[in-house]
């Protein structure tokens, strides 16, 4: 069996009206994603915390998967139609063929060597080291299968540097990885805070599948509000903020007040190039280094002054 991917160009007005267009004409699947995605145009889109997020690309496109058998012309016609487009869209044609996705999928995944002791293993995999410390994950839906450089600097610091009995924040956790190595790694609590739902839902999912203790983590949408209402004896040991560098910009006092005096943050998500700027902002309140380094990216550390 085979199907065809209907791509449409649009803009952030009505990428979301023809994504609802293409189901009503019976779509086996829509994803909207930059036009742009893995080029220097790229658009970069972040939020807080419960707070909302720049939505659609302003460079979108939409994809949607149908039957070999349908008719893309009087598809798109239709959904330029519902849609309210002036004019029908620009679109291309792919084909799929059928294979078997399962298997497709987990050859791409193979385990992951952090460090002699920390390895990253897929749930279809054996683990290469079973007296190491494994974290078990799959890929998903949550950013962050231990495969980007940024993931893997932030996991080396931890396996180096995170003391037993320390309480950590992951900021922009993701899939939980950092959070779960932090766990396994002797952390006493761990709080893992992130903008999407979904990512919460992974992290809560792969920390008991590690078998994660869950008095010792939380993860929440929520946490703007109560970093600013810590009161000094409640401030962690470690804060790890792997997302991007104007997000962390932004964040710098949130981020900051969290920290206890003489607690370390640990930064990534940052290309050499931006590596000064954040460093910069951050000095205010830590004393700075680079860290580390892998391919583009930088891992930024500091000590709480």
């Amino acid at each position: 069996m085979s199907w065809i991917t209907l791509i449409i160009k649009a803009d952030a007005v009505h990428a979301e009206l023809l994504s609802e267009a293409l189901i009503e004409q019976g779509a086996l699947s829509v994803d909207i994603h930059d036009a742009a995605a893995d080029t220097p145009d790229e658009q970069l889109l972040f939020g807080e915390p419960g707070e909302p997020s720049e939505a659609i690309w302003q460079n979108a496109e939409v994809s949607a998967l149908f039957d070999k058998d349908a008719d893309i012309d009087e598809i798109v016609l239709n959904v330029t139609r519902t849609a309210h487009l002036d004019r029908q869209p620009r679109y291309r044609l792919e084909h799929v063929e059928e294979q078997d996705w399962v298997r497709l999928t987990q050859s791409q995944f193979e385990p992951i060597q952090i460090s002699s002791r920390l390895w990253i293993v897929p749930t279809w995999h054996q683990s290469p080291d079973s007296a190491a410390i494994n974290l078990i994950l799959d890929p998903g839906l949550a950013f962050g299968t231990g495969s980007h450089p940024t993931t893997q600097l932030c996991l080396g610091w931890l396996d180096q540097n995170l003391q037993q009995g320390d309480r950590l924040i992951d900021y922009g956790c993701g899939s939980g990885i950092l959070a779960i190595a932090a766990l396994k790694l002797g952390a006493a609590h761990v709080t893992g805070i992130d903008i999407d739902p979904q990512a919460i839902k992974a992290s809560q999912e792969n920390a008991l599948c590690n078998h994660c203790d869950p008095a010792r983590f939380v993860f929440s949408t929520r946490y703007r509000a109560a970093v600013k209402d810590l009161k000094s004896n409640e401030q962690v040991d470690v804060v790890v903020a792997n997302i991007l560098a104007n997000p962390l910009i932004m964040l710098a006092p949130v981020l900051s007040q969290a920290i206890r005096k003489e607690g370390r943050i640990v930064l990534s998500g940052v290309l050499q190039e931006q590596a000064e700027e954040v460093n910069n902002v951050y000095q205010q309140w830590f004393d700075m280094c680079i860290a580390n380094k892998q391919e583009d990216w930088v891992l930024l550390t500091g000590v709480r002054k």
